[in-house]
């Protein structure tokens, strides 16, 4: 496949499992970029193995760190992707196929589809699950949120073909990940000034998994919709209550 003036950015930690797949799956980024935090596996090895240029860096929070790692890049366009995400064929030929007539103040959302207990999960609000990943770094610029970053554009636009998004590994990772952003979520809630309230805690997981399983019809995607129904309300759940912690901590102190 013919190289485009794309850098390709990735920001790792022990993602040995993904890491591979994830640079494979751009053939045509003439230029790799992989922001590593001090990896205990394989991830360093396996992405210069790929054609990374790696740089170590100690975690700065998602928004931080992705800015960081594109200011690292060679090209004004970014495709920034998390480790676990690869680009499915059919969206790397139309970025290809688009790449002379992007707009440089645009944004660009990819519908990301994601895979978990042994099946593409496309109902319950996982799908289409838009996520803007392509931007030119010279018009656009990354916020500073810990949790729930974003790259801020003048202009949002849509492709069509979807992102590949391998989201746990298994169901001991779904409730690790579900608990470290829920205590992300937690300190967000607190440094925006939101108290702690009983009847939130109470009743927005009842509704998340409502809204997840009925609503958005997580149902149809059998057993895994119904698990992780239950887990985005129990995410929330920790979060509310994680809320709550912060607030004696910081009482009793």
């Amino acid at each position: 496949m013919t190289k485009l003036p794309i850098s390709l950015v990735v920001i790792a930690l022990n993602e040995e499992a993904h890491i591979d797949r994830c640079i494979r799956s751009v053939p045509f980024a003439d230029d790799v970029v992989v922001v590593d935090s001090f990896s205990t596996d394989c991830t360093v090895e396996i992405a210069e193995k790929a054609g990374a240029r790696v740089f170590q860096e100690k975690w700065r929070g998602f928004g931080p760190q992705k800015a960081f790692a594109a200011a690292q890049a060679k090209n004004h366009w970014i495709l920034s992707l998390d480790a676990d995400e690869a680009l499915s064929p059919e969206l790397a030929s139309e970025i290809v196929a688009q790449f002379a007539s992007l707009d440089p103040e645009a944004g660009y959302l990819f519908p990301r589809k994601s895979f978990h207990m042994g099946r593409w999960i496309m109902h319950g609000g996982w799908y289409p699950d838009f996520q803007l990943r392509l931007f030119n770094k010279a018009q656009s610029r990354w916020n500073s949120a810990n949790v729930h970053e974003k790259v801020e554009v003048k202009t949002v636009l849509k492709m069509k073909a979807p992102l590949l998004h391998y989201v746990f590994d298994d169901l001991s990772d779904q409730v690790v990940t579900n608990d470290r952003y829920s205590s992300l979520g937690a300190r967000e809630l607190q440094a925006k000034g939101y108290s702690f309230s009983y009847l939130k805690m109470v009743f927005k997981p009842f509704g998340k998994f409502v809204e997840t399983y009925f609503v958005k019809a997580g149902f149809m995607d059998g057993l895994p919709g119904f698990v992780i129904a239950i887990g985005a309300a129990y995410s929330l759940f920790l979060k509310y209550v994680k809320l709550w912690e912060l607030e004696r901590v910081k009482e009793n102190n």
